[in-house]
């Protein structure tokens, strides 16, 4: 698998246009100006409008990268790719799909 790798300023969403927000804690690897993201980074959602059949609330929290970089490593860590994938959970860890990539800087290319 290969694709251009994510960086700080990628627009991701949730299955239910939650908005990802990406903290990174690489300091040192940029592409495109931005800092690339790891699998060990925290991707938190916000702004999730989900609800369970019975009308309670379940909105997407935050995302877990299942499958990722095979060959491109950050600080020791695979790097997400735009071809990676992740899965949003709620707030109990309930799987709630995959998130979707919108936009990414399309420079850099891994595997």
């Amino acid at each position: 698998m290969s694709g251009y790798l994510l960086d700080v300023n990628s627009t991701i969403m949730c299955p239910h246009s939650g908005q990802f927000s990406i903290v990174t804690s690489n300091s040192k690897v940029k592409v495109n100006g931005q800092f690339a993201v790891t699998q060990q980074d925290t991707f938190s959602i916000s702004g999730c409008p989900f609800m369970l059949p019975n009308g309670s609330p379940s909105p997407c929290v935050l995302a877990k990268w299942i499958v990722v970089a095979t060959r491109v490593k950050i600080g020791g860590v695979f790097a997400v790719l735009k071809s990676s994938t992740a899965l949003c959970q709620a707030g109990t860890q309930a799987p709630q799909g995959p998130p979707n990539i919108v936009v990414t800087q399309m420079r850099v290319k891994g595997q």
